[in-house]
């Protein structure tokens, strides 16, 4: 990923279907998850590999995990292509530092509980602030915490959709956001219009 981006950062994650896939590309998505910690949304490892195949270079595709053995997120990422691993547990410094040499984009999922977690705490390339349940589509309370400052990269994540996105990035002013079940229909599934109205929406902040 380049050093500066001139515009907001859009991860679409937990995403399964060649039509969902195609439809996030389409729609302008920076970056693309596969979620390969136990969830609904995992995926296994031969689809994620076919799906990243259709996402243009210029686009970063994210395996998502969550305290599992450093060998096996190791074999998953080299299996799928992934150009990014999100690290969305207790996972260490020294699990960062593991991971860096392979030159990914290394992203701190952190669900906020309390206080709010630093930037770069870990050595993560991307901080992403989640829910104290993450996927779980619920938002968390901003108002008083100190955020991450401008030129900070992080992502705002939790309880995001459609019709709140936009003022969710006015309000939080993040370098990026992330979404996963705003944009299903049940659990899990995904659909591609709401794909596109929530891109749509946080475009229409810039």
């Amino acid at each position: 990923m380049e050093s500066e981006h001139s515009s907001l950062f859009i991860k679409v994650c937990g995403l399964r279907t060649e039509q969902d896939v195609d439809t996030a590309v389409n729609a302008g998505a920076d970056a693309i998850g596969f979620v390969f910690a136990e969830s609904a949304r995992r995926i296994d490892p031969d689809t994620a590999r076919r799906l990243a195949l259709r996402v243009p270079d210029r686009i970063m595709t994210v395996g998502v995990f969550r305290d599992q053995p450093l060998d096996e997120v190791r074999g998953l990422l080299d299996a799928t292509g992934m150009r990014g691993v999100q690290l969305h547990g207790d996972e260490g410094p020294a699990y960062y530092d593991t991971l860096r040499p392979s030159g990914l984009t290394l992203i701190r999922g952190a669900a906020v509980r309390g206080d709010v977690p630093r930037f770069g705490e870990r050595g993560e390339d991307i901080l992403l602030l989640d829910a104290p349940v993450p996927g779980a589509g619920e938002t968390w309370d901003r108002a008083g915490k100190p955020l991450p400052g401008p030129g900070e990269r992080w992502l705002l994540a939790g309880g995001l959709d459609p019709l709140n996105v936009a003022d969710a990035v006015r309000s939080a002013r993040p370098w990026g956001v992330d979404v996963s079940s705003g944009i299903e229909i049940s659990w899990g599934v995904k659909s591609p219009e709401l794909i596109e109205a929530f891109v749509r929406a946080a475009r229409g902040t810039e």
